[in-house]
């Protein structure tokens, strides 16, 4: 089921919460800007699928207002993995992947997401090099810190088995 896409409103709010964002660090009024004209917002009732589970990859979402829990299912059973709050972005490392998506995102309550397309964010290579090359470095190191993260989990669980 696709989303009805609106565009976004006020660049004031949007550029204090694109600001917070990791992947958006270090750009420019003007890269925001530009960020801004392509940027899409659309709305989700709470317990409605943003993407699911197998689903190939289509966009960046940025969590302007609410809550989205990661739910992986595994032999029919669903698992809550994370839960994102505003101002996280989710999906970034998906479409650069190419690889369909390995959770399903949920909203906790109504949300409100932005939405770069990763036609849009592709176009952006032919538009503004510089732009794309840091918004690559920058999802880049995103994944490199949430990988850390996971890793330092896993850790903690195989040195806590290998203790009892």
């Amino acid at each position: 089921m696709s989303k009805k896409l609106m565009p976004l409103l006020n660049t004031d709010d949007i550029f204090q919460i694109l600001n917070k964002i990791s992947i958006f660090g270090g750009l420019d009024d003007k890269q925001l800007g530009f960020l801004f004209e392509i940027l899409k917002q659309s709305n989700y009732k709470k317990g409605e699928y943003i993407f699911r589970q197998g689903e190939v990859p289509s966009n960046i979402y940025i969590i302007q207002k609410g809550r989205v829990r990661f739910i992986e299912e595994l032999d029919m059973t669903p698992y809550q993995i994370f839960e994102f709050g505003e101002g996280n972005c989710i999906g970034e490392a998906s479409v650069l992947s190419r690889q369909p998506h390995v959770v399903s995102a949920v909203a906790c309550e109504d949300t409100v997401i932005m939405v770069l397309s990763k036609e849009e964010f592709f176009k952006i290579f032919k538009k503004d090099k510089n732009l794309f090359s840091i918004l690559i470095l920058n999802i880049a190191r995103e994944i490199c810190r949430r990988l850390k993260s996971s890793d330092d989990v896993l850790l903690h669980y195989i040195d806590k088995n290998r203790c009892t």
